[in-house]
């Protein structure tokens, strides 16, 4: 075509609705990540308590020889709280553990579709499956009204237990953010090498 080809009216029409579409999802991510972002950050804050009851813990046992089941029972509380609510955190940053042979040798764009399918498949219907369970697992257990099983123990037991759903739907949150981008990612580069102006200038 010439460069001074002029193009149908819907052909920039669907540009424009294109354009608004990615807009759109990378909006909706940059939310999803705030949420996660500012749970995670406040979350991390829970380590300072975990030192402390931990080295309370031990110093009393060691030269007091004053032990407390309460106190162990409240380390792991502490750390269940602190892992869930930052899992969605640490995926922003890419900071969970990979098994990454293949994909790292890959470009840009076939990273982001098998980074767009692990969502799909595997990561958004696992959070779903435990939310659901998870849910299902602390009515079990607030209708029981459970306490510990040690003598001493915390009370209220579904409490705790609530974490693991409630951190699994902040989880799913940010897997949906994930697939947003390597969504983008995906369009943007089909934009450029589908663009009829890209193609008729040579770029």
């Amino acid at each position: 075509m010439p460069c001074g080809q002029t193009y149908p009216f819907w052909v920039h029409q669907q540009e424009d609705s294109g354009h608004r579409d990615v807009e759109l999802l990378k909006k909706i991510s940059k939310n999803l990540d705030q949420i996660n972002t500012w749970l995670g950050q406040t979350a991390a804050w829970i380590a300072i308590p975990i030192i402390a009851v931990t080295i309370f813990d031990v110093v009393s046992r060691r030269f007091f020889t004053l032990g407390s089941v309460t106190l162990q029972e409240l380390e792991w509380h502490f750390h269940a709280v602190l892992f869930m609510f930052c899992a969605g955190y640490a995926y922003i940053h890419d900071a969970h553990v990979r098994v990454d042979v293949f994909r790292q040798r890959l470009s840009p764009y076939w990273q982001s579709w098998i980074e767009l399918a692990g969502c799909v498949v595997f990561l958004i219907p696992y959070c779903v499956l435990i939310i659901v369970l998870g849910f299902r697992f602390v009515a079990d257990s607030f209708a029981l009204n459970e306490i510990s099983d040690a003598p001493g123990g915390l009370p209220y037991r579904y409490i705790i237990k609530s974490v693991l759903p409630v951190g699994f739907v902040f989880l799913l949150l940010q897997g949906i953010s994930t697939a947003l981008k390597q969504i983008v990612v995906i369009a943007d580069h089909q934009a450029q090498t589908t663009d009829p102006q890209a193609q008729t200038t040579g770029r």
